[in-house]
């Protein structure tokens, strides 16, 4: 039976998943690595230590699996996007560490060139969230950089070229497409670097690697995969689409991790957002069109777990906030906006910060684990709203009658609930709940003949878990008015020197 693997370095984490042709789990292993907070705001990983944690994973996969690397059939990447690095080209060490698709110290630059200046180009807004401005963040203050990238000697990725490039020895310099449109530098039309870009940005054309499609043979490993075909790259949110089967325009999914993603396919169709979500691709077969998508990006979705836990101290364990939610009947009139990094989708508000409000002396921390969980809810609903306007009479359109879910807040049986309730859909999650890396590894498979067409894939979607809407439509637009009113509280709280003071 042949075996694919995948990879996906996440932004709390690097786990490796063996499958079979089954599509089914066969060993997991997983590890956590550092989050570094510079200043407020600031976002920052060691890349090393990163590919070191991978390392350790596929030898932990594979060891669980009882496999040699020689018994797999190919790898595919899956990673956290816009993540940026830089690293010497001829010593292999970054220069920096990495700074994370979190970070807002990009803010002000982006402000100053003009938010929407290149959006007809990208799809994207010039935000702090992507890679491109990041890139320029690192060379004009990191000393000497920009003089050594002028030089040729400085190498760019996110971090699927970074485990590209380090799975290979250092032979590939490559990224995919869904990768490269997350940069604000890639042209969506042309699926090329955008010279015009490039020059308002000041990035070096240099430093950046070759795009390529979504799955196809980029090269072969060394080391602990020594001889495996890498065979796939894909944004973790659109190696999500595909291990959700969504292969037809009009077809959506939500990843619920760190932050929560959802992602519409719009086939071959460019669709410009005027609602305030992202135009992006979806994925690319080798030498096939691309597929693209429309997306919207939420901030803090898991993470808000992971902070009442290590920044609270309200829980022991992720899971036990599920249980504290559940110690109260409803949140008391509490509303938790967690914008700490800005608002994303689809208010796009960069000087917006985190609210609390409705306090009153009944409140306890019952009613805020289930205000945190509800504001991942609001939040989805904010984006569905927006998205079904922005496909509303387009070919790709049409009613949201489920929402395919997947992610790791997708264990959370009251948080599923909740979403069913605010979106008046049902939520489907299916059988193997791991679809980004299942994503990847269909698409490495594809490229190595482990599945014959998108046809298999699509047959082996089961369907684990469904929640239905119990909430009355009354109740629903009651508590969406109330979340509208605390997301307008939240956004302005940065004035422009708060900014300028991040940005120094």
């Amino acid at each position: 039976m042949p075996f694919v693997a995948a990879i996906d370095q996440g932004t709390t984490s690097s786990r490796c998943i063996v499958f079979d042709s089954d599509s089914r789990i066969v060993a997991i292993d997983q590890r956590e690595h550092r989050q570094i907070f510079p200043r407020p705001g600031w976002v920052e990983h060691d890349a090393s230590e990163i590919w070191e944690r991978v390392q350790q994973v596929v030898t932990g996969a594979l060891a669980k699996a009882g496999l040699r690397p020689d018994e797999l059939s190919a790898v595919g990447i899956t990673n956290q996007r816009e993540t940026t690095v830089l690293w010497d080209r001829a010593t292999g060490r970054p220069v920096h560490n990495a700074i994370v698709w979190q970070d807002t110290r990009t803010d002000v630059l982006c402000a100053e060139l003009g938010r929407h200046r290149f959006q007809a180009e990208t799809g994207l807004p010039l935000a702090s969230y992507f890679s491109g401005p990041k890139i320029r963040w690192l060379l004009d203050h990191v000393p000497g950089l920009r003089e050594r990238a002028e030089r040729g000697e400085l190498m760019f990725g996110t971090m699927d070229t970074w485990l590209i490039w380090n799975l290979t020895g250092g032979a590939a310099h490559v990224t995919d497409v869904t990768n490269a449109g997350r940069t604000s530098l890639m042209n969506l039309a042309t699926l090329g670097w955008d010279p015009k870009i490039l020059a308002a940005l000041g990035v070096p054309e240099s430093v950046l690697p070759e795009i390529r499609s979504s799955a196809e043979h980029y090269g072969t490993a060394t080391g602990v995969l020594e001889g495996v075909p890498i065979a796939a790259a894909l944004g973790d949110q659109h190696a999500a689409l595909l291990g959700q089967t969504c292969f037809d325009p009009g077809e959506a999914k939500s990843t619920y991790g760190t932050g929560a993603f959802l992602l519409l396919n719009t086939g071959k169709e460019i669709v410009r957002s005027s609602h305030g979500l992202l135009t992006t691709l979806g994925y690319q077969f080798g030498g096939e069109p691309p597929v693209y998508a429309l997306e919207g990006s939420i901030a803090n979705t898991g993470s808000l777990t992971q902070w009442l836990r290590d920044k609270m101290g309200l829980i022991a364990t992720a899971a036990e906030v599920e249980t504290l939610a559940l110690s109260v009947e409803d949140s008391g009139g509490l509303y938790f906006v967690p914008a700490f990094s800005g608002l994303f989708a689809p208010h796009w508000s960069p000087d917006a910060r985190g609210v609390l409000v409705g306090m009153t002396g009944y409140a306890g921390k019952g009613h805020l684990a289930r205000a945190v969980l509800e504001s991942t809810a609001w939040q989805t609903r904010e984006v569905v709203d927006a998205m079904l306007l922005d496909v509303a009479g387009l070919s790709a359109g049409m009613p949201l009658r489920s929402l395919r879910v997947d992610g790791g807040m997708t264990a959370n049986n009251l948080l599923m609930q909740t979403i069913a309730d605010v979106l008046d859909v049902p939520v489907e999650r299916p059988f193997v709940a791991e679809t980004t890396c299942l994503g990847a590894a269909h698409a490495a498979g594809l490229v190595t003949g482990v599945w014959p067409d998108l046809d298999a894939l699509r047959a082996e979607w089961r369907r684990a878990a469904e929640w239905t809407p119990r909430m009355d439509a009354a109740t629903r637009s009651r508590h969406q008015r109330k979340w509208a009113k605390a997301v307008e509280r939240a956004k302005g709280w940065l004035d422009a020197d708060d900014l300028e003071e991040e940005d120094s």
